[in-house]
């Protein structure tokens, strides 16, 4: 069934992202309003309307009356509209915290609230007003009114900000969250309230805004990167990456190359480890070490190769034999030395995740080559050198990914 809606304030920031979420919906119909737009065209397709979202509003005006007109005003003349064609059509108004305080803006906004109400008790419409706090996420017009907006764009941008108090408290909602809850008025009955609330509000002082937009930009030299995977860190990321300039979406990284190939740091979180990338040539080993707690995964995205372990106790080698044709990571566990050889006839790429960040101080890496005189001793070896053992030939199967098996003399 079709559904018909409009949209007014459009081209603003809510309207832009309330469009792009109703486009995703089928059987939605959507007619769009904005400041080019006169309200005699509305009324040329009112009757087939089945909702309104009216967002349209003035909020930085040269004089105080332009606020009266595009905040009160515009609700009388579509209340106008609706009611002279004897329509009864749900109406979902964003009015703002400042309908509570003695300025033009918040006047303004209070007495289109009322026009509202009217209009519900005459014609037992339903109406549904959101007093918004400060609404962020992308598309906001930075430098106007947002300061999430504003620092986001001049941070990724290089340009200094200011603060007067970083202990200033401000209330927020993520334009995800916001429209998300406008469209569900469509499809879900929604209880009768005097004002209506964006279930998720963030409280953030500005100094804790102004940190973690600062943390974003540098993550691009340190590459660690905050807990961005919910909440407010989520979409405040999110906002921030909006605003790069077209020619700063990529970043290069530091390659470590030699005659083996090259490794690569990608990213590091705050809390779940790193990620690189190495890539090998072909008939090159690299590893020969074993760790206490660090634990690592593999993965071959390119070439192909055998990953060798064996229990710093014992002469048993595991092999895995991996390659591009079935990707499948292999878990490093602790206590193993190991090692990955490019068996292949081209260069090897290898992808590692570490559970913990590379700490050169107490990098948790211990080189191991077994004396032929000394079982238990234990001594650095070159990264490239294969394991070494006593000169038993001991073997493990692994077929995982082949049915073949490598042998290899430990």
């Amino acid at each position: 069934m079709t559904m018909e809606v409009l949209v007014t304030g459009a081209k603003g920031f809510i309207g832009k992202n309330l469009v792009e979420r109703l486009l995703r919906i089928d059987g939605i119909v959507i007619h769009q309003f904005d400041k080019e737009n006169t309200i005699d065209e509305i009324e040329e397709y009112i009757e087939k309307i089945d909702f309104i979202f009216h967002l349209a509003g003035i909020n930085r005006p040269e004089n105080p009356e332009e606020f009266y007109k595009g905040n009160r005003d515009t609700i009388k003349e579509l209340i106008d509209v609706i009611e002279k064609k004897e329509l009864k059509i749900p109406i979902l108004v964003t009015s703002s915290i400042q309908a509570e305080k003695d300025n033009d803006y918040g006047k303004s906004k209070l007495e289109g609230e009322i026009f509202l109400r009217e209009y519900s008790k005459r014609n037992n419409a339903q109406i549904y007003i959101y007093r918004l706090p400060n609404v962020f996420g992308k598309w906001c017009r930075p430098n106007y009114n947002s300061v999430i907006a504003t620092w986001c764009y001049n941070i990724a941008n290089n340009i200094d900000i200011t603060i007067s108090d970083r202990n200033v408290k401000l209330n927020f909602v993520y334009i995800d969250d916001v429209v998300n809850t406008f469209v569900s008025h469509l499809h879900e009955k929604i209880e009768i309230k005097e004002y209506y609330e964006i279930p998720t509000v963030y409280s953030k002082t500005l100094g804790e805004i102004s940190d973690l937009i600062h943390s974003f930009k540098n993550n691009r030299k340190t590459l660690v990167i905050e807990k961005v995977g919910k909440g407010f860190e989520r979409a405040l990321y999110s906002t921030y990456l909006s605003y790069l300039s077209k020619d700063n979406f990529s970043y290069g990284l530091t390659e470590h190359k030699d005659n083996r190939g090259a490794f690569v740091e990608i990213l590091r979180t705050v809390d779940s480890g790193q990620f690189s990338i190495s890539t090998s040539k072909p008939g090159i080993t690299r590893g020969n070490h074993y760790h206490n707690t660090k634990n690592e995964k593999f993965l071959v995205i390119k070439g192909e190769a055998v990953i060798r372990f064996r229990n710093i106790y014992s002469d048993k080698v595991i092999e895995y034999h991996v390659s591009d044709k079935k990707l499948e990571v292999v878990d490093i566990p602790v206590g193993y030395t190991h090692n990955i050889t490019n068996i292949g006839t081209g260069e090897m790429i290898l992808v590692i995740w570490a559970n913990e960040l590379f700490d050169k101080e107490n990098p948790d890496t211990y080189y191991l080559e077994k004396n032929k005189s000394n079982d238990n001793s234990r001594n650095k070896t070159r990264d490239n050198k294969t394991f070494s053992s006593n000169s038993q030939t001991r073997e493990i199967r692994c077929n995982r990914s082949h049915n073949s098996t490598y042998r290899s003399k430990l």
